[in-house]
This record gives C-alpha cells, sequence and structure tokens, in this order.
C-alpha cells in the first residue's frame, strides 16, 4: 500500500482534495454537471513543511482558510436564485465582503475555541468547591471536552444536509484508500474499499482532545482567568505536537498506531457515510486533478 500526504474535506455536494501542488474542489451542481474549481499551493509551504510542531501550527490555520475557501465556492451554486433589491452597499459591507475568508476563519476559531477549550475549563471549574487536586481537575476537564465535542459530532450528524457531506466525506477516504492501493480510480475500484482512515480531521481533532490533556495535566489550577488564557496560548502546541501524531499514524502500520487511531476512527462511523456512485465521481474527479505522477510532496 503507497503512503501518501493528499489529503482533502468534503463539502456542500462536493470533494476538496490537497495534493503536492494543487488543491481541486469538484461539486456536483443542480443540474447534475461537475463544476470544477483548481488552483497551485503557495510555494513557501515547502519550507514550513520541514519544520516539526511549527508545520503544524500553520497547518491548523492553512486547513480552516483553504477548508472555509472550498466551503464557498460549493456554496455558490446553492445560493437563493430570487432576485433581491440591489441597495447601495456601505463601508461596512464593503469590508466584509473583502475579508469574508478571514472572518470566517477567525469565527471558527473563536467558536472551536470557546466550545471545546474555554466551556470545559470553565464547567470543571466549578470543582474547585470540591476537590484542589490539579491533576484530577485537569482529567475531569478532559472527560467534559471530549464529552462536549462527541455530542456535539453526534447532534449535527442529524441534519439532512450535515449527512449529505458525510456521505461526500466518505467519497473522499474511500478514493484516497484506492489511489493508495494502486489500484485505478473507477467508481467500481472506489466502491469496495473501506470509508475510516487514519489521517481524518475527525481523528485529528480527537487527537488534539487527548494531547491536551495530557498537555494541560502539567499545569496546577490557578485563578479562572489565568487558567483560560493558558488553555488559548497553548492551542498552537497542542495542535503542532497533534500534527505530528497524525502524520505518523498515517505512515505506520503498528500496533501503537492502531491504538492510537482506534479512537478517532470509532468517531468517523459518525462523520462518514457511504456514498453513491455520483458521489464517488465527484471525489474521483477532486483526486485526480491534484495527482503529479512520480511525484509525492511531503505536505502538511
Amino acid at each position: 500500500m503507497k503512503k501518501t500526504s493528499i489529503g482533502g474535506q468534503a463539502v456542500i455536494e462536493g470533494v476538496m482534495m490537497k495534493g503536492p501542488e494543487d488543491i481541486a474542489i469538484a461539486v456536483r451542481k443542480p443540474d447534475g454537471e461537475i463544476a470544477l474549481k483548481k488552483e497551485k499551493l503557495k510555494a513557501n509551504r515547502k519550507k514550513i513543511s520541514k519544520m516539526p510542531i511549527i508545520r503544524g501550527m500553520f497547518a491548523f490555520i492553512d486547513s480552516m482558510v483553504i477548508g472555509v475557501q472550498a466551503l464557498t465556492f460549493s456554496a455558490e451554486f446553492f445560493e437563493d436564485e430570487e432576485p433581491k433589491e440591489e441597495k447601495k452597499a456601505s463601508k461596512l459591507d464593503e469590508f466584509m465582503e473583502k475579508n469574508m475568508i478571514a472572518i470566517a476563519v477567525l469565527l471558527s476559531i473563536a467558536f472551536s475555541t470557546g466550545l471545546f477549550i474555554l466551556l470545559p475549563t470553565l464547567a470543571v471549574s466549578l470543582l474547585g468547591k470540591v476537590s484542589k487536586t490539579p491533576l484530577l481537575m485537569n482529567l475531569v476537564e478532559g472527560v467534559v471536552r471530549i464529552a462536549i465535542f462527541i455530542g456535539y459530532i453526534a447532534l449535527i450528524s442529524q441534519m439532512k444536509d450535515i449527512k449529505r457531506v458525510f456521505e461526500y466525506h466518505g467519497a473522499e477516504h474511500k478514493t484516497i484508500f484506492c489511489y493508495e492501493n494502486g489500484e485505478e480510480l473507477t467508481v467500481e475500484n472506489v466502491r469496495k474499499h473501506k470509508r475510516l482512515h487514519p489521517r481524518c480531521g475527525t481523528s485529528f481533532l480527537f487527537i488534539v482532545m487527548i494531547v491536551s490533556i495530557l498537555l494541560f495535566s502539567f499545569f496546577r489550577w490557578p485563578s479562572l482567568p489565568v487558567r483560560l488564557i493558558t488553555r488559548i496560548l497553548l492551542l498552537p502546541v497542542v495542535a503542532g505536537i497533534s500534527y505530528e501524531i497524525i502524520k505518523w499514524a498515517g505512515r505506520s502500520d503498528s500496533k501503537l498506531v492502531c491504538a492510537i487511531s482506534a479512537p478517532g476512527l470509532w468517531l468517523q462511523k459518525i462523520t462518514t457515510r457511504e456514498p453513491d456512485d455520483s458521489q464517488i465521481e465527484v471525489a474521483i474527479t477532486a483526486l485526480k486533478n491534484v495527482l503529479v505522477e512520480d511525484k509525492e510532496a511531503d505536505l502538511w
């Protein structure tokens, strides 16, 4: 089996793939045709990709930027077609439109940090009245964080539109597995592969949870404001370490890697679903447009 760093993301009725040199977004339009957008990756990525931990910090933000751009592109085909009254754009409207990607990324980071980092810390701070043991409080905080994360995933998975995205997520994984096994990228070949992949973003987020528990356990429980600030400042370090683990997991088949990857793979049973043939076709289109013959870069 060929080990590759090619990865992707499910979007609205489509799939984004990131290869050694390019990003490709394939979307199934309402008329049934597949729309394709392809862009070159920035050249400075290659230097940063050789810097352990640091590359993970950059990859965390970079993935969010690329993800928002891909979602924005896919959403354009499904916007309300009803004519809207034309109004003169205010300076605020112009600013929002010009900086839409940056604003969306900042809001995503703020939401994720608030829900999965700050909320558990605030909730467990109430334990200070019961226990003063830092180790116990750190452990409980980690359990609460994981519970919130799993609960959030389970909740959104019940939404009709999200179920469609999860089907494309499954198509993305199965297509990458087909390529990694050296098989021709056809619907028939892709269909027979599994949909749970160790390098999935879902697995990465779960590893982030575990790494945060271990890293934060080295710190005592000072005042709540200091605790919250510490969590935010250490988040890039957590992302950097987690990235190295997920990268290693994607290249090894050892028993240790299997044990580390297991929880994330279990969670993917929620975040991926079996795709239909038309969804697989979209994923194949995206993947074919990022392949570079006889060349595999060490992507972050």
